[in-house]
This record gives C-alpha cells, sequence and structure tokens, in this order.
C-alpha cells in the first residue's frame, strides 16, 4: 500500500492497538539510503525517508539539492538496488522558517511557503509543518518566547500554501498527510541530556492540537485537518556528546494515556538516535509510532569506516603493497579547517574536542564526507581495500557480525558490503521496533 495511504493505515492499526510503526530516514547519505533500501527489501515494507528544510530547501540547502534534486537522488538509488520507487514515502521535516529566520516576519513566511510549496510538487506526501520558532522582527524574538496561536496561525498558513500547490497539480499530486508541533530541544541532539529533558506535557500536547485546529479551520482548511496525522512531542529521549537519556514509559505514561483519546493521532519522536531496540518498541506501544533516525545512522557508517581504516594500515603494514588513504586524518583536518559545523557542539581543552570530533555521538562528521579531501581518502580506502583479500582474521577482529555472515555466503567481503551492512544493522533495530523485522535483531 503506496504512499499515504500506508501511513493512514499505520496510524488506524495503532488505534487498534496493533504493534505498528514506521520508522523515518532522515539522511542524505548514499550508504545510508542503500542500507535502508535492503532493509525495506527484506521487510517487503515501504520506506519513508525524509529530509529536513536545512538539507534540502528551494536554494539547494546544505546538501546542494532542491526537493526535486532530492527526489531523483533517492529515486536513483532505488532504482540501482531494484526497489520500486512507488514504496518509497518521501517526508518534509521541520519545514517551515527555520532556514530563514533572521529575516523579517512577511520575507520569511513567504520564503517558507515557496519551500513547502516546492516539496509538494517534487511529490513529498508528509508534511512537517513546524513554526515554533520567532522570526527577526516578532516582539519575543530575542527571548526565544512565541504564542501558540501565532504558531497555530503560521502552521495554518503554510498548509494552505501546501494545498494550493496540490490542487494546481490536479490529479498528478496526492493530497499529502501533515505532521504539527515540534520536540524540545532542537533536532540534531543537545546537551541538555546531561541535565534533564522534560517529557512533553499532556495539556501542552492538548493545546497544541486544539489551536491548531482552530487556525486549521479558520482558513477552511477542515478536510486539511483530517490529514493531520501526527504531532511532534518530547517523549525525554535525547543523545548528548557522549550520553544518551534512555526512554521511560513510566515518564511518558501520562502523555501516552491522553493520547488514547485521539483516533486519528499518533505521536511522532525525534532524536531516537541510540535508543535500544527494546525501548524503541515501548516507545511504538505506547504511541510514539513514527520514529526518525538520522545521526545513529551516519555514525554507524563513520564507525564502519574506521574500522575499515584500521584493517588498511594493518594490511598495508604486512604487505606494503599501497599508502594508506589516511582517512581518519583527512576527516579531521577538514573538520579543523571548517570548524563551522561542530564548534558550537563540542566543548571542553583541545584534547576533549578532538575526541568528539572523532567519537561524538552529534557526527558532525556527517557534514564533511562530501568534502574534496574527505571524498579523495575515502575512494582510496575503498580502492585499496577491493583490490586485496581482507583475511578472515581481521574480519573477525573488527566486523564481527559481518564475518560470520561473509563465512556463511550471507555477504560479500567488499568494503562496500561491509560498510552498508554495518549500518543495516542500526535499520534493522528500528524495523523490529516498527513491527515490521520478520526476526529479532542481533541486539535488544
Amino acid at each position: 500500500m503506496p504512499g499515504v495511504d500506508a501511513v493512514r493505515e499505520m496510524v488506524q492499526e495503532q488505534k487498534r492497538g496493533i504493534l505498528r510503526g514506521m520508522y523515518s530516514i532522515c539522511s542524505s547519505h548514499p550508504f545510508v539510503i542503500q542500507a535502508s533500501i535492503r532493509q525495506a527489501v527484506e521487510d517487503e515494507s515501504v520506506l519513508l525517508i525524509e529530509a529536513t528544510s536545512n538539507q534540502v530547501n528551494q536554494y539547494g540547502g546544505y546538501t546542494g539539492m532542491t526537493p526535486e534534486g532530492f527526489m531523483d537522488f533517492v529515486f536513483s538509488v532505488a532504482k540501482k538496488e531494484g526497489f520500486p520507487v512507488e514504496r518509497i514515502i518521501l517526508g518534509g521535516d521541520h519545514l517551515g522558517p527555520t532556514p530563514f529566520k533572521n529575516a523579517n516576519c512577511d520575507e520569511v513566511m513567504g520564503k517558507s511557503g515557496e519551500l513547502v510549496q516546492a516539496f509538494v510538487r517534487a511529490g513529498f506526501s508528509k508534511i512537517h509543518l513546524d513554526t515554533s520558532i520567532p522570526l527577526g522582527d516578532d516582539p519575543g524574538a530575542s527571548s526565544g518566547f512565541i504564542e501558540s496561536e501565532v504558531v497555530a496561525r503560521r502552521c495554518a498558513d503554510l498548509c494552505r500554501a501546501c494545498e494550493d500547490a496540490c490542487s494546481e497539480m490536479g490529479n498528478e499530486c496526492e493530497a499529502p498527510v501533515y505532521v504539527i508541533g515540534t520536540e524540545v530541544p532542537v533536532p540534531g541532539g543537545s546537551d541538555e541530556v546531561e541535565g534533564e529533558v522534560h517529557v512533553t506535557d499532556a495539556a501542552d500536547f492538548e493545546s497544541t492540537v486544539s489551536v491548531t485546529k482552530d487556525a486549521f479551520y479558520r482558513l477552511g482548511l477542515e478536510e486539511a485537518w483530517e490529514r493531520v496525522i501526527a504531532v511532534v512531542v518530547q517523549p525525554g529521549v535525547e543523545f548528548g556528546d557522549h550520553s544518551i537519556l534512555e526512554y521511560s514509559r513510566e515518564r511518558a505514561s501520562a502523555l501516552s494515556k491522553r493520547l488514547r483519546e485521539y483516533n486519528n493521532i499518533v505521536f511522532e519522536a525525534h532524536s531516537t538516535d541510540y535508543q535500544t531496540p527494546r525501548a524503541m518498541k515501548q516507545m511504538v506501544e505506547d504511541g510514539f509510532a513514527i520514529l526518525k533516525v538520522g545521526p545513529g545512522l551516519t555514525y554507524a557508517f563513520r564507525e564502519a569506516v574506521y574500522l575499515l581504516s584500521l584493517i588498511e594500515k594493518e594490511l598495508s603494514s604486512i604487505t606494503g603493497s599501497f599508502q594508506p588513504s589516511s582517512i581518519m586524518e583527512r576527516v579531521d583536518e577538514a573538520m579543523r579547517k571548517n570548524p563551522g559545523y561542530w564548534e558550537d557542539y563540542y566543548t571542553g581543552d583541545k584534547i576533549e574536542r578532538a575526541f568528539s570530533r572523532k567519537f561524538s555521538l552529534f557526527d558532525r562528521i556527517r557534514y564533511y564526507w562530501n568534502g574534496p579531501e574527505v571524498r579523495g581518502a575515502f575512494e582510496k580506502l575503498l580502492r585499496n581495500l577491493s583490490a586485496v583479500e581482507i583475511p578472515l582474521t581481521l574480519l573477525s577482529q573488527f566486523f564481527p557480525a559481518q564475518y560470520m555472515k561473509v563465512r556463511t555466503g550471507q555477504l560479500a567481503c567488499s568494503p562496500e558490503a561491509l560498510i552498508i551492512d554495518r549500518v543495516q544493522e542500526v535499520v534493522a533495530w528500528y524495523s523490529y521496533a516498527a513491527g515490521c523485522l520478520k526476526q529479532h535483531p542481533p541486539i535488544s
């Protein structure tokens, strides 16, 4: 059941008490997309892939891709994997003022309207409308405060823009489903995990639904409101630089209980990266049916690449047949030359910051893989290890799970296959939590 019908069916099954959820891949990394598609092939399921407004927008975002370009990119990977594009659901995450927030209100909302329309016209059918941040000339901009009625009104304005774009397309447009609300703190991880992250209050959730519904109705968007399928809340999960706040269903119980009063809405949970499969399954059982993951997948990619670099170093010292790629060093050089993507996230002295650049759960490394020096080193790593036979002993040392798959003929012993399988391990945990995986993942 492709497209928005699959999302709405998932919501209805949730409401019937069936363990059913959906994981959302929020990444533009080709190896992550490949791994996710391979898991969807195994599950015989649809696949939800999302792009944020910072990653992808009408101006290209930090990936350099417009919504149409992102769609083309994802579909091209799917076709190479033999996966039907009809089983891919494209979503837009945190669509709204975020990329333009420092300009005046009229300018920001104008660009935000163009943004959401670009996503709809490109075929994105799950739209998260996020107008929760104050704009440049808002009265509370300096304090970060914005009234809930203003948030709701702007959310409805952007929904109107989406609906107009869909109407203009006629039969070519599948009317999108919508997600409203936002989590606290900001997406992508927060150092607040070192202190305390507050679960969204049940009354605040109800208020978000109520004021947003009123705003939709004032604009004549009653039919669009029926397609609001989820609200983003904070379930009390987060990750910091080197720590993880685990899900506690006791802490979230009041919020989950209140959700049962709504027949057509589930929760969408962000920053679920690094949660255990058991915790994620509990979240789905408790109504947090849409699980977003991003940094956790590129973190697994980074782990696999660095493990391969250790294998490369060992083989180079023994055979002397090639010069190692030194990819760890190239990545760190790139990060030190251009610290804009990590310096506001990593604290401590010089040694601590160097450690975080390499190993932090924030995985700010993900912004550097496409740089020319890093990309060149990565391609050299793949060439070096593709030209030699990786000994089983090194495979067992650095990739124990993949080692057994290679031994039993389930996996090719190539660097690309090892990387993708390592990332797919993480995707499988989400598949298990969402009720898609046919058997229990290796780690619970």
